[in-house]
């Protein structure tokens, strides 16, 4: 794919929507931190639910430290993993209490030093958090670039980098929020939306859905 197509194709996107944020809803850096560890495996609407429940209790590491793991476990029950999820978020609390003051740190090595926290997760508080233009390629982008030919790659971490390097920068800061919603609800993974899609034409995928479309499954 040549720049001129992912300018017009990221261009779009802005276009239709042009402040994307995160599903999960969150007000502080902590908890967005929060909510990302236990979005793992889970829907952004569990984690929702699951974060409305405990964040009315607590919503600081040390308000979480208080609470205690078995306490926590009681909050974040419903999410899958929560017996794991818990005992890395008390550990990744304990952390940002006593090496960071309470604070979720803004460098990524001090983030994936968190228990919990790999590179996606440091790249989605990064981004969303502190408006670096940073790139968490989960199951949605990873498709989606590939799909698309945007920017390919056969690990996660490559098509990061490929994506980085490729995506004009005017458009770098937004485009992790652009390519997981485009995935989520557009590019789905069984079935492209392709009659509905608006880059359709510019996408470089073989095997395009056919047909018309309209309204949501």
């Amino acid at each position: 794919m040549n720049k001129h197509k992912r300018t017009e194709i990221f261009a779009r996107l802005q276009a239709a929507n042009p402040n994307p944020t995160t599903e999960l809803v969150y007000s502080t850096p902590f908890e967005l931190l929060l909510a990302v560890i236990l979005s793992a495996q889970a829907t952004d609407k569990g984690v929702n639910k699951a974060t409305a429940r405990l964040f009315a209790v607590a919503n600081t590491p040390q308000a979480i430290l208080e609470l205690g793991e078995q306490g926590l476990k009681q909050q974040i029950r419903s999410i899958g993993l929560f017996n794991s999820k818990a005992c890395n978020i008390i550990a990744t609390c304990r952390l940002l209490v006593e090496q960071h003051n309470g604070e979720v740190p803004r460098q990524r090595n001090a983030l994936e030093a968190l228990p919990g926290v790999g590179r996606k997760t440091a790249n989605v508080v990064l981004n969303t958090a502190f408006g670096e233009p940073t790139m968490a390629v989960d199951t949605h982008i990873f498709r989606v670039a590939n799909r698309t030919r945007i920017a390919r790659g056969k690990t996660p971490l490559a098509v990061e980098q490929a994506l980085l390097r490729q995506i004009p920068r005017q458009f770098l800061q937004h485009a992790h929020h652009w390519l997981i919603l485009h995935g989520r609800y557009i590019c789905t993974a069984r079935k492209p939306r392709c009659p509905i899609c608006p880059i359709a034409d510019l996408c470089e995928f073989d095997q395009k859905t056919p047909g018309q479309e309209s309204g949501r499954d």
